[in-house]
């Protein structure tokens, strides 16, 4: 998966001497996270919507008209931007990505293509990553399985079980248990075709506790009573 199919393509940028009030009504129109400040071509930094919002919520708390005024007629752009922001490429994978973000607390990132502006990518982006991931727009089932050591075959006999009750699988997804060298991990395993109770039971009964489960979208306590 490449940054380039995920982000949000062509973004609206702003330069540097655009009013800080006018780049707030872009935010409160939009859904964008972040407006790429660029000049002569060049990336010269990056306003988010959290800073604009904070500076807004700082002015409003005075209550001064002069704060007021210097913030709507006289803050800039400038004055408010990450300079030298941090950036990904079109042709990074969303892994790497989401790896940089991690490290550096960072929720945006302009996307540069052969020192162009291409993109934006954010938390907004991501979610919609997830979502994809996760069946969130498609109504099927799945369970959680506990943490374990995989190795060679091991997600092919859960496949098997899983599809020996009538199941499809649909997709399964590892979940990596602490930080790394460490071998657990948990398995998410998505199907549609069967009630998750026969599942559930089919992989238990195999010595693979399942500790959630999923039917048709409604999440369901593996723990909880019946």
């Amino acid at each position: 998966m490449l940054v380039r199919n995920w982000m949000k393509s062509t973004p609206q940028t702003v330069g540097g001497d655009t009013l800080v009030a006018e780049a707030s009504r872009i935010f409160s129109e939009s859904s964008v996270q972040g407006l790429p400040v660029v000049e002569g071509g060049r990336l010269r930094g990056l306003l988010t919507r959290s800073g604009c919002l904070r500076a807004a919520h700082l002015v409003a708390r005075t209550q001064s008209p002069d704060e007021f005024a210097f913030f709507s007629n006289r803050l800039r752009v400038r004055d408010l931007m990450v300079r030298n922001p941090a950036t990904v490429e079109a042709g990074e994978t969303m892994e790497a990505c989401l790896q940089k973000g991690q490290e550096l607390r960072i929720g945006q990132f302009p996307v540069m293509d052969r020192g162009e502006v291409v993109g934006l990518i954010s938390a907004n982006e991501i979610f919609a990553l997830a979502a994809h991931f996760l069946g969130a727009f498609e109504r099927r089932s799945g369970v959680t399985l506990a943490p374990m050591e995989h190795a060679a075959g091991t997600m092919g006999r859960i496949a098997d079980l899983v599809e020996a009750t009538g199941a499809e699988v649909i997709a399964m997804y590892p979940i990596g248990v602490g930080r790394p060298p460490s071998a657990l991990k948990k398995l998410i395993v998505r199907f549609h075709g069967r009630p998750v109770a026969e599942v559930v039971a089919a992989l238990e009964a195999a010595g693979y506790p399942v500790i959630e489960s999923v039917e048709n979208a409604h999440a369901v306590d593996a723990a909880a009573p019946a």
